[in-house]
C-alpha cells in the first residue's frame, strides 16, 4: 500500500501547486496546457493499446462492459456524488464544476495501464516501482489539471486511494486469473479508455468514459475461455 499512498500524496501536492498558480496562469496557457495533456493522454492510451494481441477479447469486452457500465450508469452516479460536494465548495463564476473536475481526473489517474498492472504488481509481489513512476508522472498532471479544472482535482486523491488500494488489496484473491495474457487484454482495454479521455481532455468529443470502466474487468474472464 505504500506506493499507493506515494501516489496520493503526489497527487494532492499537485493539485495545491496547480490551484495556488491558478490566478497567476493566463487563460491560454492554462487551455494550451490542457490540450498539450490531452495529446499526451491520447498517446499513453495508444501505446497501451498496443499491449492487446487478441482483438476479439477487446471486442467483447467493449461489448459486455458498456452494457454493465450503461446500465449502472456509473458516470452519472459519480457526476451526482461530485456534485453534492461540489454544492459545499462551489465558488460564483467558476466556469468549470467542481464535479467535472473530479470525474475528468479520477479517470486520468486511475484507467490506465500503469494504475492496473502496477497496482496489481504491488499486491502480489510488493514491488511498488511502477506506482513510483506514475506518482512522478501524476504530479505533474494534477497541477496542470488544478489550474484549470479546479479543486475536484484534488478531490480525485481520494478516489486514486480507494480504487488502487482496493486493486493491491483484491490482488491476491484475483491471482490465479491474471496470466500475462489476460494483464495484456486488461492493459489493452483500459488504454481505449484512456484514448477517449484524451480527447475528451482536447475537446473533440464528450464520451462519458466513466460508463465503460467495466470494460477493464472483462478481460480475464473471457482469457479463461479463449
Amino acid at each position: 500500500m505504500f506506493g499507493v499512498l506515494v501516489n496520493v500524496l503526489t497527487v494532492c501536492i499537485g493539485s495545491v501547486v496547480g490551484l495556488v498558480l491558478k490566478r497567476g496562469i493566463p487563460t491560454k496557457v492554462t487551455d494550451a496546457l490542457m490540450t498539450g495533456i490531452g495529446l499526451c493522454t491520447v498517446f499513453i492510451g495508444i501505446s497501451g493499446a498496443l499491449e492487446g494481441k487478441n482483438t476479439l477479447v477487446l471486442i467483447l469486452s467493449m461489448a459486455i462492459g458498456t452494457v454493465i457500465g450503461t446500465l449502472l450508469d456509473i458516470d452519472r452516479q459519480l457526476n451526482r456524488l461530485a456534485a453534492w460536494v461540489e454544492a459545499r465548495f462551489k465558488r460564483k463564476n467558476d466556469q468549470v464544476t467542481l464535479a467535472e473536475g473530479f470525474v475528468a481526473a479520477s479517470l486520468l489517474f486511475c484507467v490506465g495501464a500503469m494504475t492496473i498492472v502496477g497496482s496489481l504488481q504491488a499486491g502480489l509481489t510488493g514491488d511498488c516501482e511502477m506506482l513510483y513512476t506514475k506518482a512522478a508522472l501524476d504530479l505533474i498532471s494534477s497541477c496542470v489539471l488544478a489550474a484549470s479544472l479546479g479543486f475536484g482535482v484534488l478531490l480525485a486523491g481520494v478516489f486514486v486511494l480507494v480504487f488502487q488500494g482496493g486493486l493491491v488489496l483484491l490482488a491476491g484473491f484475483v491471482a490465479p486469473f491474471l496470466t500475462d495474457y489476460a494483464i495484456r487484454e486488461m492493459t489493452c482495454a483500459g488504454s481505449v479508455l484512456i484514448i477517449a479521455l484524451g480527447l475528451n481532455i482536447i475537446g473533440i468529443t464528450k464520451i462519458k468514459v466513466a460508463d465503460y470502466l467495466p470494460v477493464i474487468l472483462i478481460p480475464p474472464l473471457l482469457c479463461l475461455f479463449m
